[in-house]
């Protein structure tokens, strides 16, 4: 997109910023209407310091041509409590993987949706595991990737009784040995994850689905959470 016309007040959270040059920060937003955005906030280490920052809604404005844009304005769109502890880390890695997976410039308002229901989540630490799994999954189907989760590949409904292996771009294959519970399938479909063994399912398949599709590199979250939690690192919320 290589368009000049400015983009005026759109809804967007920052992702990403540091520093560029001698005053300005160099952002990386993700917004409802335009996708993920780079931007250069000229002047943005001093009063607009405080606006633009990670998980607060904001009402940006930009223009330019090319891939990185100039910021021309940035407000609040109301306030949220910044997430804390484990809760954020889990926001920086719900961060991380929108960048990894969302082209910029590519629109996707379910992702924005999902984004930011799964940041109201998080403030309720009983659901904030279950959470990201629904977020994982709605990613994957919002970008063209979505599971196969009510049927297994030969068109049969999955049985809550039986086991599955679930192969990449494929789908769900019924298996004695299979490492998930058709009931833990059942439960990503339905958004009804509480039990450990199906949340524990969930990352597994998760997991290595977002392995498949964009790349197994670590996320840098995932260390932080385990810095932060003080846990193995096979309890880390992604």
């Amino acid at each position: 997109m290589t368009s000049r016309a400015p983009i005026l007040l759109a809804p967007a959270y920052v992702l990403h910023r540091r520093p560029y040059r001698d005053t300005s920060l160099l952002l990386e937003c993700f917004s409802r209407d335009h996708g993920r955005v780079g931007i250069v906030a000229r002047g943005g280490r001093g009063r607009l310091a405080g606006v633009l920052q990670a998980f607060a809604p904001l009402l940006l404005s930009w223009g330019g041509s090319g891939d990185l844009k100039t910021l021309t304005q940035a407000e609040a769109d109301g306030y949220v409590d910044p997430p804390r502890g484990a809760a954020l880390a889990a926001g920086f890695y719900l961060n991380e993987l929108l960048l990894r997976a969302c082209a910029r410039l590519d629109a996707h308002p379910g992702v924005y949706l999902a984004y930011q229901r799964t940041l109201s989540a998080l403030t309720t630490p009983a659901g904030s595991e279950a959470a990201l799994r629904y977020f994982e999954r709605d990613l994957l189907a919002e970008l063209g990737y979505g599971l196969l989760l009510e049927h297994d590949t030969d068109g049969a409904t999955i049985d809550p009784g039986r086991r599955y292996h679930y192969r990449p771009e494929r789908g769900p294959i019924r298996a004695e040995d299979g490492d998930l519970p058709g009931a833990a399938l059942q439960a990503l479909h339905a958004s009804t994850l509480t039990d450990a063994g199906h949340l524990a399912a969930g990352k597994r398949l998760l997991r290595a689905q977002i392995s498949w599709h964009f790349g197994d590199r670590p996320l840098k979250s995932r260390e932080f959470y385990h810095a932060l939690a003080g846990r193995p690192a096979a309890t880390t919320p992604d």
